[in-house]
């Protein structure tokens, strides 16, 4: 487990939600301060708000890859697609690692949920996987970083 992936379950587990968790572990990545990267991915728990669709998780690294790798010409269509590819690919990765990026696979449930989240207890972190979601995503968001700086000195 590197350092983003230990912060990134640490936070999950001090209460941060799944997005909190991981964009906030990347704060040293980004160049956010903690409480506005906490702000920014605070809608995105719970697969958007609790509506259980894409996993938490899953939109803090497509949010870290656009501060990191991001497009802003919206006219480089090339730039777009490989930044589009990029994400893709981190779902796909994520999504053979756990079977799934959308919430309500992930966690067994049928559609969207009460927007009152659940008392974190003990009980709660056993039955969850999302501690093992958050420390996942922070290891593929590493493994992508330090990828890119590798293909970057080759070049």
């Amino acid at each position: 487990m590197n350092s983003h992936s230990y912060l990134a379950k640490e936070l999950f587990e001090k209460g941060y939600n799944c997005s909190q968790s991981v964009f906030a572990a990347f704060c040293d990545v980004t160049g956010l301060d903690f409480e506005t990267a906490l702000k920014l991915s605070s809608s995105f728990g719970g697969g958007m708000g609790r509506l259980r669709e894409v996993c938490g998780a899953v939109t803090a690294m497509f949010m870290i890859a656009g501060m990191k790798y991001g497009y802003t010409s919206p006219q480089n269509d090339e730039l777009k697609a490989e930044h589009y590819k990029l994400v893709q690919m981190l779902a796909f990765k994520f999504q053979e690692h756990n079977g799934s990026y959308i919430c309500r696979e992930l966690l067994g449930l049928d559609g969207a949920d009460d927007p009152v989240p659940e008392t974190r207890t003990e009980k709660y972190y056993q039955i969850r996987p999302c501690s093992g979601l958050v420390e996942y995503a922070a290891e593929l968001m590493d493994e992508l970083i330090k990828n890119k700086l590798i293909s970057l000195a080759l070049k």
